[in-house]
């Protein structure tokens, strides 16, 4: 993630929680409003359902009809807030149960009323019964509704029986409903009471929450942000002090990469950038070394190429001198000296051969000759080389065997690819001391001609591998130092590359040839 976009996910994630905090605080202002007007119809609830049950007991007291008319106003009061109530708190139980025992409050209420009308007619009919107990009845009348035990008493006591039986059954009933409404109307109480009390618990909850808000959300969201962006420049400024480091190091040759980033900041690509141009300078470098070791070769061979140019014709006309003077001698000793005149003169010329071969080499690697290319089928090539070497060289030990396609054609110089296979099974025959296999792989690409010799020989050692290409290095008794030097120079002549790889079971010479140059 950029920078950028770090600093801006910081100042977001910051104003998110601001945001949600603000959102959250409308959101309790308006519950606290919502509230508030709830708490205002519970508390007229809970005033109205007093009222209520105040001229409730004035009416049972005193038996006031008036109080009736008083009750249902209240009861039209009550239901016009509990509507309004449902209709800002729609599932609150309390509310929705205080509705369901207004109504039954209501109808038992009304129950009553209708039943003491009756009875209050049937008291005031016991007149015309007994004149004796005349003065009894304005007290039943006024009493009835609260007392309706001790006025069925007294009904019993001072009139016969049969004649007060509905009056008795009415006040027996309306004891029992008196009863019944009086509990549900202390649970009406009880209930609006809970209404006022949950509405209350809400509000002071709201303003606590928004007093909690501001003390803790808002510093806390502030704080996070700017902890998160000094951790975020803190890391961007170490970065940029070891990328900076590092760069002055890269000044002074000194090529180190910084740790792999992970991320994808801006300072992440900036590191990665720079050590993928470290690394490509350092391979740079490295080429650069190599090149001015070959530059640095290539001098060395040409000076020695000229100095063994020069000492190759000052040393061949001698040479033809004494081969020759050694080939009349010969003549002139075979058959009249001794053996040991004759063994003498054999010795001067074969070691005169030896020297004339050195001398051979010498210029062939001095003169560094131009391929005069043809197009050579190279199986058919190799297999000559090793005939003709075969019958010269005693390899009656050695198995060969070339692994080829009959047809391989590439355009070459016969007779210097001749002496690289010459020279390469010489020194594997050299090698295996004339007991091993010596193993010829030709395998083919689209552009390119691979060529395997491998000998079963007890190897190279490692230290020897970098050098064998050198002039003049040899690892034998005997030789100039110069065949693998020739193989090289004609190799790359050819546009072609040869390497080496050995272990103790044998020697690799691979050659890679371009198949239309």
């Amino acid at each position: 993630m950029s920078i950028k976009k770090k600093i801006i996910l910081i100042f977001s994630a910051s104003f998110a929680i601001v945001a949600i905090f603000g959102l959250s605080a409308i959101y309790d202002f308006f519950e606290a409003r919502r509230d508030i007007a709830f708490l205002k119809i519970s508390d007229s609830i809970r005033s109205k359902t007093l009222q209520i049950r105040r001229h409730e007991k004035n009416f049972f007291l005193y038996g006031d009809f008036t109080e009736v008319e008083k009750i249902k106003r209240y009861f039209k009061d009550i239901d016009g807030l509990i509507s309004r109530g449902k209709k800002i708190s729609r599932n609150d139980l309390n509310l929705l149960k205080l509705d369901s025992r207004i109504k039954e409050y209501r109808s038992r209420f009304l129950e009553i009323v209708e039943i003491a009308g009756v009875t209050k007619e049937e008291v005031v009919a016991l007149r015309a019964m007994s004149r004796k107990y005349e003065f009894f009845i304005p007290i039943m009348e006024s009493t009835f509704l609260e007392h309706p035990e001790q006025i069925e008493m007294l009904v019993r006591k001072f009139y016969h029986a049969g004649d007060e039986r509905n009056l008795l059954n009415h006040l027996g009933e309306i004891n029992r409903k008196v009863k019944k409404l009086r509990g549900i109307g202390e649970e009406i109480i009880d209930i609006s009471r809970e209404i006022d009390r949950s509405a209350r618990d809400r509000v002071e909850y709201v303003i606590k929450a928004s007093g909690v808000g501001i003390l803790v959300v808002f510093p806390f969201a502030f704080l996070a942000g700017f902890i998160a962006l000094f951790f975020v420049t803190q890391n961007i400024v170490k970065r940029l002090n070891e990328l900076m480091v590092t760069i002055e190091k890269t000044g002074e040759g000194f090529f180190s990469p910084l740790p792999f980033p992970s991320g994808k900041d801006e300072v992440s690509t900036l590191i990665r950038t720079y050590n993928n141009m470290a690394a490509t300078l350092k391979e740079r470098e490295l080429q650069l070394i190599k090149k001015e070791e070959e530059l640095i070769r290539h001098k060395k061979l040409a000076a020695i190429g000229t100095l063994a140019s020069g000492v190759a014709h000052e040393l061949n006309n001698p040479l033809n001198n004494i081969h020759l003077s050694a080939q009349i001698l010969a003549r002139e000793v075979k058959g009249r000296s001794e053996g040991i005149i004759i063994e003498t003169v054999e010795d001067i010329l074969s070691q005169t051969m030896r020297v004339k071969k050195i001398v051979g080499d010498l210029l062939e690697f001095a003169r560094e000759k131009k391929p005069e290319k043809t197009r050579t089928n190279l199986p058919d090539l190799i297999t000559r080389v090793y005939d003709q070497l075969s019958k010269v060289y005693p390899s009656g030990g050695v198995e060969f065997s070339l692994q080829s396609p009959p047809e391989v054609y590439l355009f070459i110089d016969p007779v210097q690819m001749e002496r690289v296979f010459l020279n390469l099974f010489t020194n594997a025959l050299d090698a295996m001391q004339n007991e091993g296999e010596l193993v010829v792989v030709i395998s083919e690409d689209d552009d390119v001609v691979r060529v395997d010799v491998s000998d079963t020989g007890p190897g190279i050692p490692e230290e020897a591998l970098e050098k064998v290409f050198d002039p003049f290095f040899t690892t034998k008794d005997r030789g100039t130092g110069l065949g693998l030097s020739i193989v090289y120079n004609i190799i790359n002549n050819h546009y072609g590359r040869i390497k080496i790889t050995s272990t103790s079971e044998g020697t690799t010479f691979t050659i890679y040839l371009p198949r239309d140059i």
